[in-house]
């Protein structure tokens, strides 16, 4: 299986852990000519978790939902980790009027996305990302 997906210390209520990473795996494909395996590492957590990593590898103080890392050794060999706080995701999907499961896809999404070179740091690459993102969610909840 291409995506493993672990909790720490919370419970991400994520459904069809299978499916998903056949789609991750997919997805990877797509946007990585050269990939031949991939290995995703999510991990759920709280947000003191999230912060901690994020003040400890990005020098970075403030909360976010998801840190992604590429630990790949060459671009023929994806391994990621990919951290989310269920916290975040959480208050996101209550502030953007959005269902959990959704905001928690597209999330996990978002991190897999990073993996295959989709930036957010511009107004143009955010948007760009979003349209991915919902791409995403539709092609996944769709089949």
């Amino acid at each position: 299986m291409p995506a493993r997906f672990y909790e720490q210390e919370v419970t991400a209520k994520l459904k069809d852990k299978r499916k998903l990473s056949a789609f991750l795996d997919v997805l990877l494909h797509k946007h990585r000519k050269k990939l031949q395996k991939a290995q995703l590492t999510y991990i759920f957590c709280n947000d003191a978790y999230l912060l901690q990593i994020n003040q400890q590898f990005l020098n970075h103080h403030t909360l976010t939902d998801i840190i992604t890392f590429d630990l790949s050794e060459t671009p023929e060999i994806l391994t990621g980790e990919i951290y989310i706080s269920t916290e975040r995701v959480a208050e996101n999907a209550t502030k953007f009027g959005k269902a959990y499961a959704d905001e928690l896809h597209r999330v996990i999404f978002h991190g897999a996305l990073h993996l295959c070179g989709f930036k957010d740091k511009t107004t143009t690459d955010r948007e760009a990302m979003r349209r991915k993102e919902d791409q995403c969610l539709q092609q996944y909840f769709k089949g």
